[in-house]
C-alpha cells in the first residue's frame, strides 16, 4: 500500500497541520484550542451542564473538567446552579468570556482566509460540503 496516496494519510497530515495553526490562532485570542470550542458551545447556549458540554464536544468528562479549570482560572466562566434545579451545576459565561469572542472571531477569520486562500469559490463550496458529509459520517 502506498500510504501517502490515501485519503486517510492526506486528512491526517492536513488535520495535524491545521490543528497547529488553530492552536496558534486560539493563543492569539488568549485561549487554548479546547477552550475555544467550549466557549463556542456556551456562546450558543449559556448555562449548560458540564456533562452536556462533554457530549456535544465528543470529549470525556475529565477532559472537559480540565478545560473548564483553565477557563475558571482566567475568569472566562463561572460555575453555578439554576434556581429550579439546585442538583445540577451549570457553566456560565462571565463578561470576560463573552468579550473574548471578538478576538477569537478575528483569529478564526484570518485562519479561514489562510486555509482557503488558494481555492476558488467553487472549490471552497465543494470542500465545505465534503467535510460536512465526513463529519456526519465519522462523528
Amino acid at each position: 500500500m502506498d500510504f501517502e496516496n490515501t485519503v486517510t494519510y492526506l486528512l491526517a497530515k492536513l488535520s495535524l497541520a491545521h490543528r497547529n495553526l488553530f492552536e496558534r490562532a486560539a493563543v492569539g485570542a488568549g485561549l487554548h484550542s479546547g477552550q475555544a470550542f467550549v466557549l463556542l458551545e456556551l456562546w450558543r447556549e449559556d448555562g449548560q451542564r458540564q456533562i452536556d458540554l462533554a457530549a456535544k464536544l465528543n470529549l470525556s468528562a475529565p477532559t472537559v473538567n480540565k478545560i473548564l479549570g483553565g477557563l475558571l482560572e482566567n475568569d472566562m466562566v463561572t460555575r453555578g446552579k439554576y434556581e429550579n434545579d439546585a442538583r445540577s451545576t451549570r457553566i456560565f459565561l462571565t463578561r470576560k468570556g463573552r468579550d473574548v469572542r471578538g478576538k477569537l472571531e478575528d483569529q478564526w477569520q484570518a485562519l479561514e482566509e489562510r486555509t482557503l486562500g488558494g481555492l476558488t469559490d467553487t472549490e471552497t463550496l465543494m470542500l465545505h460540503q465534503l467535510l460536512t458529509k465526513l463529519v456526519v459520517e465519522i462523528l
